[in-house]
């Protein structure tokens, strides 16, 4: 029997030497390695293409980089870690003095240890990325510098794996793809998605078609955005999935609308995991949540963490590499996400078709009047269902409520469907609740 925390923790091992950057062979090479366990559908997107009120850049790949004293023993090497290399960086290869190579070195003064992640994708340059102590290793003198990268006309790659449900309402599940060396930032976002995608292939379709998307942070959401503008009335949830990984509890980022059934439905698990938690309400800033949540599409995802970004020391240094993750973090938010997927795809509105009194439901087996407190909790649940079935309350409305646990609810509703005692609303009576209300 196989461990899915160690299998993805494994597979975030395998991927983490790839350098990978907002377009370029890296990306290529991660997806190709997630094709082994999930059906990829890719879009390549030429370099110069218009994509709302930006444009898809250049395509950046980098072969080796290094800094090397004249007697050719390398001090800095790309091979050795591909933070090396300041992301998107130009080519270049001159001979230099230790004081005008520094203005092109950034180092973390304050974590001396530690390598830090930078980019620069938009503004040409060139520099290297140095623990502090590397920096202060390296003595006056002349130094040959080499960055062999190239930024030509190509490509931005993006990839989506769709699990066809039985209706084309859709959950859309985006985690980024970009980053290189970065484990909880951000693979552990993307191979999470990937076994939970691979979970729900192997499942009875479920009413939801689920959406995972793997696009580079920003140029990548806001593509997809761009070029999908016919599938948005379809999206009815969404999670944007990043640092879930990390030995922190779960964090919550509210969508923009603020009560999206997602935000209700992550409040309703999280207050009853038992667990700590936090709970955050949106900004316009973090991952990709806030472009799908930007005004124009205002569409209903949060995004859910366990650290939250910025606020931990490994957060885009060296020290976030795959000692960091915890295979038992990465099981816990895969089965996290499985609940809900089960929420969601069960959240269902109904109509009482006894509303006129309370339906004896003794008589149909379904009320029984001794025992413990869980038959006690599951007549309370038919009850609360009963009363609140009006075609309006959905059961996520019903638990909030009620305080009933949303499996106990789930559970319920469907042993009164099958007494005849409730029928599923249609789609449109509820929809047009939700939105006058």
């Amino acid at each position: 029997m196989t461990n899915p925390g160690q299998d993805i923790h494994a597979l975030a091992a395998e991927l983490y030497p790839i350098c990978r950057s907002i377009t370029g062979s890296g990306v290529r090479k991660t997806l190709s390695r997630l094709e082994k366990l999930i059906p990829l559908t890719r879009h390549e997107i030429p370099s110069g293409t218009s994509v709302l009120d930006w444009t898809v850049p250049k395509e950046w790949n980098v072969r080796e980089a290094y800094i090397q004293d004249l007697q050719g023993k390398r001090l800095i090497d790309f091979q050795n870690c591909n933070l090396h290399v300041l992301n998107y960086s130009m080519p270049v290869r001159k001979r230099m003095t230790r004081a005008e190579l520094a203005s092109h070195v950034y180092t973390l003064p304050d974590q001396p240890d530690l390598i830090p992640y930078r980019t620069s994708y938009y503004s040409p340059n060139w520099g290297f990325c140095l623990s502090q102590k590397q920096w202060d290793a390296i003595p006056e003198g002349e130094y040959q510098v080499c960055i062999e990268s190239s930024l030509e006309d190509g490509a931005m790659t993006l990839a989506e794996c769709v699990v066809q449900g039985r209706t084309d309402e859709e959950v859309l599940i985006s985690s980024h793809i970009c980053h290189p060396a970065l484990a909880n930032d951000n693979l552990s976002g993307v191979c999470v998605a990937t076994y939970l995608a691979k979970s729900l292939l192997a499942s009875p379709p479920l009413r939801y078609t689920y959406r995972f998307l793997f696009v580079p942070g920003t140029i990548g959401s806001i593509t997809w955005l761009s070029l999908n503008r016919h599938l948005l009335g379809r999206i009815r949830h969404g999670l944007v999935l990043s640092c879930i990984g990390d030995a922190g509890h779960f964090n919550y980022k509210k969508s923009r609308q603020g009560n999206a059934e997602i935000d209700r439905a992550m409040i309703h698990l999280l207050q009853r995991s038992g667990e700590p938690y936090g709970l955050h309400e949106f900004t316009p800033y973090g991952y990709d949540e806030r472009q799908y949540c930007s005004p124009g599409f205002n569409l209903p995802v949060g995004c859910m963490m366990r650290s939250v970004h910025g606020t931990f020391p490994e957060y885009h240094t060296s020290a976030d590499n795959p000692g960091f993750l915890k295979p038992e973090s990465l099981a816990g938010s895969l089965r996290f996400l499985e609940s809900v997927v089960e929420l969601l795809d069960n959240n269902l509105t109904y109509v009482n078709q006894a509303p006129y009194g309370e339906p004896q439901l003794g008589k149909r087996g379904l009320y029984r009047a001794t025992g413990g407190n869980g038959i006690a909790d599951a007549n309370m649940a038919k009850l609360w269902i009963l009363n609140l079935s009006d075609g309006y309350h959905s059961l996520l409305d019903i638990a909030g409520r009620s305080n009933i646990p949303f499996p106990l609810l789930a559970e319920s509703a469907r042993e009164l469907e099958c007494a005849g005692l409730l029928r599923t609303a249609s789609s449109e009576h509820s929809l047009v609740f939700r939105t006058a209300s």
